[in-house]
């Protein structure tokens, strides 16, 4: 089952874009001006709309910008010819998502909890946790949950926020941070030295797997080498999420393999590579951006400028 909060979040999206763009788009022999007069006329439609919700519920209003605002402003840039992108459309979107949020909040928390359900079982069979240390366990996931779905929702609804923070923000909700020193305040002797072992372990293998997922899809690319595989492992083992100095395992290779200081993982990955495979690369990056920039065009959008940042392959 997909989660909800995600579904929710999209058709929040949807529902305006569906109001900022798909009556707008034009028949075949259509002009420009006559997609901005359509969506002038979705507009309206949309002002009455809100302008009903808020007489309805006066507690609601907020100030700013609203979404007929950003409707607006979409509908003047087409009739431009200005460029629209999906953070054009996603900043048009964060007045509902900002009067939705309380509902979002509660979608995420009962999301993240489900983990948490999971986590407290798991932790409970493998270190014999008595009653009153899985209720104690339960109640700290249960307020870290309650936590994350606050932090993203907030990101969300602040202004500034672009697509590429909420993708960033996507991958890195973890319910369970901070696990580890909690836990040693519960468990001690055995346990506790079976559980820090069990959580090395795991973080080791997060590791390895985010790593052998890049160096494979770089070497589908340009071919690497077996010592530039062991090299390209080495910087992605090093810049993963989850990765710890004191970490040891085959294929991490020497300090050589570390980051220097300010220097990106897409340089590090680049300067391994010989000329021709830097070539084969930024071929392939080229075709992607314009894959989806055909894509984007589909829709009436334009690609936004960060699209590098936004791709998966990138790194």
């Amino acid at each position: 089952m997909r989660p909800l909060f995600p579904l929710a979040i999209g058709l929040a999206i949807g529902i305006a874009g569906a109001v900022l763009f798909l009556q707008s788009m034009p028949p075949k022999e259509g002009s420009a001006e006559e997609r901005a007069a359509k969506l002038e006329v979705e507009l309206k439609k949309a002002n009455n709309r809100v302008a009903a919700l808020e007489g309805a519920d006066p507690h609601r209003r907020r100030p700013g910008r609203t979404l007929a605002d950003g409707a607006r402003s979409i509908a003047e840039d087409i009739r431009d010819g200005k460029p629209v992108t999906p953070d054009d459309v996603f900043r048009a979107t964060q007045p509902l998502i900002r009067d939705l949020s309380p509902l979002f909040d509660r979608m995420r928390v009962k999301e993240l909890q489900r983990q948490t359900d999971t986590k407290v079982g798991e932790l409970a069979r493998k270190y014999s946790l008595n009653t009153a240390q899985q209720e104690a366990l339960k109640k700290w996931l249960d307020q870290n949950a309650i936590d994350e779905a606050k932090r993203y929702t907030d990101l969300i609804s602040q202004d500034g926020t672009k697509l590429e923070d909420m993708a960033k923000a996507s991958t890195e909700v973890r319910v369970d941070d901070g696990l580890g020193k909690f836990m040693e305040g519960m468990l001690s002797g055995d346990k506790l030295a079976a559980f820090k072992s069990d959580q090395m372990l795991e973080k080791v293998g997060k590791v390895q797997q985010e790593a052998d997922m890049k160096v494979t899809r770089l070497d589908s690319i340009v071919g690497l080498d077996e010592a530039q595989r062991g090299q390209v492992f080495g910087v992605m083992a090093r810049g993963a999420r989850d990765f710890d100095p004191t970490m040891q395992f085959e294929g991490l290779g020497t300090d050589s393999a570390a980051l220097s200081s300010g220097q990106s993982k897409q340089d590090a990955i680049l300067a391994v590579l010989r000329p021709d495979q830097r070539t084969a690369y930024e071929a392939d990056r080229e075709k992607r951006r314009m894959a989806a920039q055909k894509e984007m065009e589909s829709m009436g959008l334009t690609l936004p400028n960060n699209w590098n940042a936004l791709d998966s392959l990138d790194f």
